[in-house]
């Protein structure tokens, strides 16, 4: 395996375990292929090395027998103590029916097919899977220790809305895994491994799509004719050049037109030229009777063809389905997909396209000839239309590595929960209230306990320990403790802290390099900031109309400051040259006035702020103007938009918590902090100035800089 396919692997897990820290729910997107259950396992042993009172439930699906895949990959890294912190444990149908689910003493990762957890399953109905989470948690039943617990969603888009049922009372933190996030349940990505990272670095094949002219046509449909005729000539080329037996996946409708099409395939694969091909059809892996074969693996049970189709030696040349091949079976020796059926999900496609994207010979791939690493990395698709979807585009800073990053440093600040503060005194606070007269249940005050947040959960957790009579009375006034808390730590004059390193503050900049998502409709041609594309392109996206807009401000704002710098220079030149030579070429940072857009990725520009929980606030814009002041901007709007509508009280509510986060911001940084609201087609702009705060219009933005 390449170093450099290992260093993209190991840099994304550690950026992933850096934001779980700073958030409750983190989606990380890898494409199928790229290694996401081996990052899966990398991630939760890091974690598990820094608090071993963390839990992991991996929720995994049921079909294609993708939980206990995952389980196998989890035992194989810890038996080979690869990652030596992993105890897994695999949740079958047979525990799930006990009375009450035993788990032995130990297991840290518990692997749960999704569909285990369903109505009328003695899992769910029978509170078996309930009872076993307030058994880790509760100190009541807890041995030792309480557990945290963290979900990892694995193929986050498919909905599992029995588990987010339990999630305000039991998980903690819960990390999205998927090629496909679903951005309609808020899973916005994170961390991201783009197709063009992956195949950067050989971890996926590159994809060569067939044109609709070479799809072929009968009276009876599409007919995948010309495929098999391009497997044909792969196939000796695959066994000879890289020591395995390629295959052809097709895929055909999941409803009416199955059957039809699969006589079609049937009748082209029946061709004379074809007769040596061996192939089978599993139009339903729950009916024998619908699933065919010419090979004889006829003899054995369906259940176990597939694991006869995953061997690289197997004999089976196509591979005929409808949906299941779609999550959880991989088979890294297939080169070619053929799809019949039509799609209207883009997440479908990308699913599928997966299923033949993976490199056959990752491991030991730097040993390959170059005639084989460009076999080894082409995969060959018919009827998938790519889409006009958005794109990760890269971008990098201009200059040298340290150019920019040492002509801005910006600092940030972080809350201080009350506890670490002396005027927060629990203890204190719970000896002068009186004892309730009639306990509440245990249960009832967990949920009441759980309900108000994962903060004052930690909280009463790290004042109780095991002790059942301090959590009683923590939980029984939970309530209570969570107003003294929201008193406390909105309270940013006390609760605002500068991030501090060896004792100074620290100071970040833009990262090295970023990347964003790119949309078309919020474009803006921009040559002269910090960033420059990859692909030399100069467009770059923005996240909405009204961020597009602000930019066309700030490119008025910077292009100013630089006629403003080019006529102080030539005045001055003029003064000392009379040679008219040309002033020596300077760097990138003190040539421009620097400003640019704080992309997520790798960013580490943030404030925390608290609304109903602690939040971060990474701001739109960074510009440093001609006296070396920094201004950072949070740009929002309240207009209707085709994709929301922003004018809801919670989002005023969430701009009147920036509002005041930034406020003190600019007291404790020295920084200039700016709120431009963009209503109807006027900017409603508020300022932060040392803490002072004022409204000013854009014009007075831009005479400000004047």
């Amino acid at each position: 395996m390449l170093q450099e396919a290992i260093d993209l692997q190991l840099g994304k897990v550690s950026e992933l375990v850096r934001i779980v820290n700073e958030k409750d729910e983190v989606t990380f997107r890898a494409p199928t292929g790229s290694g996401k259950t081996r990052m899966m396992a990398d991630f939760m042993n890091r974690i598990l090395a820094q608090n071993s009172d963390i839990v992991f439930l991996v929720s995994s699906l049921s079909k294609g027998d993708l939980a206990e895949q995952n389980y196998k990959q989890f035992k194989d890294c810890s038996d080979r103590n690869i990652y030596p912190n992993l105890k897994p444990y695999l949740v079958s149908s047979e525990s799930s029916n006990e009375e009450r689910l035993f788990i032995p003493e130990g297991y840290n990762v518990y692997v749960l097919p999704r569909d285990l957890y369903k109505d009328k399953s003695k899992l769910k109905d029978g509170r078996v899977l309930q009872n076993f989470l307030q058994q880790m948690t509760l100190p009541l039943f807890g041995k030792g220790k309480c557990k945290k617990i963290w979900l990892i969603k694995d193929e986050c888009h498919q909905a599992t809305n029995n588990l987010d049922s339990l999630r305000q009372s039991f998980f903690k933190k819960v990390i999205n895994f998927s090629a496909t996030p679903n951005l309609s349940r808020k899973q916005h990505v994170d961390v991201n491994i783009t197709d063009e990272e992956a195949e950067e670095v050989k971890l996926i094949k590159h994809i060569e799509f067939n044109d609709e002219e070479d799809l072929d046509f009968t009276e009876q449909g599409r007919h995948p004719e010309t495929a098999i005729k391009k497997f044909l000539e792969i196939k000796e080329q695959y066994r000879n050049l890289l020591g395995v037996n390629p295959c052809l996946i097709i895929q055909i409708s999941n409803k009416d037109k199955a059957e039809q099409e699969w006589a079609n395939i049937k009748r082209i694969l029946n061709k004379t030229e074809f007769q040596g091909l061996k192939w089978m059809s599993i139009v339903d892996p729950k009916s024998r009777l619908k699933c065919e074969t010419n090979d004889k693996l006829c003899k054995l049970g369906v259940d176990r063809w597939k694991d006869y189709a995953k061997d690289k030696y197997s004999t089976i040349d196509i591979i005929v389905f409808k949906m299941v091949i779609s999550e959880g079976w991989d088979i890294p020796r297939a080169c070619m997909l053929y799809q019949v059926r039509d799609t209207q999900s883009k997440q479908l496609d990308e699913q599928v396209m997966g299923r033949v994207r993976r490199n056959p010979r990752l491991l030991d791939f730097e040993n390959l000839s170059p005639e084989a690493q460009k076999l080894a990395l082409t995969a060959w698709i018919w009827g998938i239309k790519p889409k006009d979807g958005k794109k990760t585009r890269q971008v990098s800073l201009f200059g040298d590595v340290n150019d920019i990053p040492q002509a801005i440093k910006v600092k940030t600040t972080h809350l201080v929960p009350p506890t670490k503060r002396k005027k927060f005194n629990i203890a204190k606070f719970l000896e002068a209230k009186k004892e309730n007269i009639a306990h509440t249940d245990i249960f009832t005050l967990y949920n009441d306990l759980q309900r108000n947040g994962n903060d004052i959960s930690d909280l009463c957790y790290d004042y109780a320990k095991n002790d059942i009579q301090k959590w009683w009375k923590f939980a029984e006034n939970s309530d209570e403790i969570k107003k003294e808390y929201n008193n406390h730590i909105c309270n940013y004059a006390e609760s605002m802290e500068l991030d501090m390193e060896g004792g100074v503050p620290r100071e970040v900049s833009f990262p090295i390099m970023s990347e964003y998502l790119d949309d078309e409709a919020y474009s803006e041609r921009i040559t002269d900031w910090v960033w420059k594309r990859n692909d030399g392109q100069v467009k770059f996206a923005f996240d909405s109309n009204a961020e597009k807009e602000w930019v066309s401000i700030l490119k008025d704002v910077s292009d100013h400051f630089s006629t403003q710098e080019t006529g102080a220079r030539n005045a001055q030149a003029g003064q000392m040259r009379t040679d008219n030579t040309v002033e020596p070429e300077r760097k990138y940072a003190e040539r421009k006035k620097l400003w640019g857009k704080n992309f997520l990725s790798g960013s580490e520009m943030r404030y925390e702020y608290y609304l109903n929980g602690i939040h971060q606030s990474y701001p739109d814009f960074v510009l440093k103007d001609d006296k070396g002041q920094i201004h950072l901007f949070e740009v929002k709007s309240v207009n209707v938009s085709n994709k929301a509508t922003f004018d809801t009280e919670e989002y005023k509510e969430k701009i009147r918590a920036l509002k005041l986060c930034y406020q003190y911001c600019s007291e404790v940084t020295g920084h200039i902090f700016y709120l431009p609201v963009l209503k109807d087609d006027k900017w409603q702009i508020t300022r932060f100035i040392n803490g002072d705060e004022k409204t000013i219009s854009e014009e007075e933005f831009i005479e400000s800089f004047e």
